[in-house]
């Protein structure tokens, strides 16, 4: 079931995904050479304690998981594309990292994700990086009323194909509301015209997944959760909480 926010409700969620913003940019901040990834997920435990906020991540264990999310964020470095737990792997210089942060204040959720390195970037990570940016942008673009979800997809896939990346299979964005995951599914390739349609009210968790070696299927580590390219390459994720307003798209998971 599909639930359209009113203006109270976007306004309710406009202060939880500030809150995601603050984690994610401290978390950024904080990831130097020899930071363990389990000391960046305290930081990030730390934003939400002073807001106030809850995590949607902690404890979260949908059917696939075989042990409840055990950490506030999604730690993912260089071939782990999602869902990556943090650990006591500590950064090395020139690593790619994607950071996904989730918070419930008041009732209502945010989700946001950035992919960064740890010190200058490769040329061909920059490119990945930008390349990932430009494709969240290019489907927030496509987030406006009269729309269907198969448009935002259409614009996502089309930026990300034509770099040559690719999508990871079975795997996009979601509506976002009360809970973390709510309907639509969000794909990140798809046909303009068809899917779900916008309309006012409607929030969704927008979010591409690049890989770098043009694949799109993945494996499963070990512990349930990371999804690591089955290539080998890097990859890229990057995800805003966006409202769909009669005056256009609204990102919720802004500073």
């Amino acid at each position: 079931m599909v639930e359209f926010k009113s203006e109270a409700a976007l306004a309710a969620m406009r202060e939880s995904g500030r809150v995601v913003a603050t984690a994610l940019a401290e978390v950024e901040r904080a990831a130097g050479v020899g930071v363990s990834l389990r000391e960046l997920d305290e930081v990030a435990r730390e934003v939400l304690r002073k807001a106030g906020a809850t995590s949607p991540f902690l404890g979260y264990r949908p059917a696939f998981a075989p042990v409840p999310f055990p950490a506030v964020i999604c730690a993912s470095v260089n071939d782990a594309v999602v869902h990556g737990i943090p650990t006591s792997y500590r950064l090395r210089d020139g690593d790619l990292v994607s950071i996904d942060c989730g918070a419930i204040l008041d009732g209502w959720a945010g989700d946001a994700a950035v992919s960064f390195t740890v010190g200058p970037p490769r040329p061909e990570d920059r490119r990945l990086i930008d390349t990932a940016r430009r494709a969240l942008e290019a489907g927030i673009a496509a987030a406006v009323v009269g729309n269907r979800t198969g448009d935002i997809a259409h614009a996502i896939g089309t930026v990300s194909r034509a770099a040559g990346y690719g999508l990871l299979d079975g795997y996009g964005g979601h509506g976002i509301g009360r809970r973390m995951h709510e309907d639509p599914h969000l794909p990140n390739e798809g046909r303009p015209g068809r899917g779900f349609p916008l309309k006012p009210g409607l929030v969704l968790a927008i979010e591409p997944m690049l890989i770098a070696g043009g694949t799109d299927t993945h494996t499963t580590d070990p512990d349930g959760w990371t999804l690591r390219t089955t290539d080998g390459t890097r990859a890229a994720h990057v995800e805003h909480t966006v409202a769909i307003t009669p005056t256009g798209p609204r990102i919720l998971t802004l500073p």
